[in-house]
């Protein structure tokens, strides 16, 4: 009788701890779930945050020339403290003097981190150029990364409207060598004859042109004068969001978008903003490669 007694009593013990702490322990379950749920436990918030113009490309002869350039700084793949947030309904844009950007109707390849949730019509990631024989596009029509030179396009039929962020590339052989055109780790070549058409003292705009506006984020856009190779975009992919340019005796223009326009490829087609802010809660939706 006392063994049972005895269990009784534990029994009704552990009970009375259950209705005493049991609502507190559910408080305190039910907090640390929403704090997972908004990232708090995320690795990548712990992270160290590279400032802005941590890493630039140095010229020791000056801009557009090639000899002895090198990156200097923070170049290891450190994410961004920012990036860039344009509003379509808002025409949010940065403008880039271009005079005489080198590229005429050479191959090029523009490479870019970008994110959005909206399916819209043909809003620009980068052009440069004025009126539609003189223009080179890159974009997301309806979800989908493109390019157009002249209008003539190819796009890739991927939906890239999620929230989530993405790595768009386009390089093209200038004439009929064809075009390349990446989303993430997946691309498609097509040997469509496009040339870059551009005007050597035509602006260039991020975020918009003409009428066409983007709507979210965007960071770490870089220009080449030549087309890269399978194995050098999957390099850049791989070196994530804060990735550094390579190939840099054909690098043009490089805007991180982290916290400010300016160009780091040392060319000086530093951008100037229009209605655009910088956040440093950019990370839901971003996962290194």
């Amino acid at each position: 009788m006392v063994k049972h007694s005895e269990e009784s009593l534990t029994l009704q013990s552990a009970m009375e701890y259950l209705m005493t702490y049991g609502w507190a322990i559910l408080i305190i379950a039910v907090v640390l779930g929403a704090l997972f749920q908004l990232g708090i436990f995320n690795a990548s918030t712990f992270t160290p945050k590279a400032p802005p113009g941590a890493c630039h490309v140095f010229r020791p002869n000056g801009p557009g020339t090639t000899s002895f350039i090198n990156t200097q700084g923070i170049c290891n793949g450190e994410l961004p403290q920012y990036v860039a947030l344009f509003s379509n309904p808002s025409k949010t844009s940065i403008s880039i003097p271009s005079s005489n950007f080198p590229i005429g109707t050479n191959s090029l390849t523009i490479t870019a981190w970008f994110r959005t949730t909206q399916k819209q019509v043909y809003p620009y990631l980068l052009s440069y150029g004025s009126g539609s024989a003189n223009t080179v596009i890159m974009g997301v029509y309806d979800g989908d990364v493109y390019f157009d030179s002249g209008g003539n396009g190819y796009p890739i039929i991927i939906n890239a409207a999620d929230n989530a962020w993405h790595f768009a590339v386009v390089s093209l052989v200038g004439g009929t060598g064809g075009i390349t055109v990446c989303l993430d780790s997946t691309c498609s070549t097509s040997s469509l004859a496009i040339i870059p058409k551009i005007q050597g003292t035509s602006t260039g705009m991020i975020g918009g042109g003409g009428t066409n506006y983007f709507d979210g984020s965007i960071s770490n856009i870089q220009f080449y004068n030549t087309t890269l190779t399978s194995n050098e975009i999957s390099a850049l992919h791989n070196e994530g969001i804060g990735g550094a340019p390579i190939k840099l005796n054909n690098l043009v223009g490089w805007w991180p978008l982290n916290g400010d326009t300016k160009d780091y490829s040392g060319n000086n087609y530093n951008g100037a903003a229009s209605g655009i802010t910088f956040t440093s809660n950019w990370e839901s939706g971003y996962s290194a490669p």
